[in-house]
């Protein structure tokens, strides 16, 4: 997984894209990890994955 600063990805936004398309981006904030970005396709990935882990489905 990639990682960047969130200075890093406010300044290079577009970049943050680009790499979020390939693969999740953490974003870390004073050093502290605070958000992954992802691409729309992995999130609907893994909401489907998770869709089907519920019991009963």
């Amino acid at each position: 997984m990639q990682s960047m600063s969130a200075k890093e990805a406010k300044y290079g936004f577009g970049r943050l894209i680009d790499l979020a398309r390939v693969e999740p981006v953490l974003v870390a904030k004073h050093g502290r990890p605070v958000v992954v970005v992802m691409s729309v396709e992995e999130y609907e990935r893994l909401k489907t994955a998770k869709l089907a882990a519920k019991p009963g489905n």
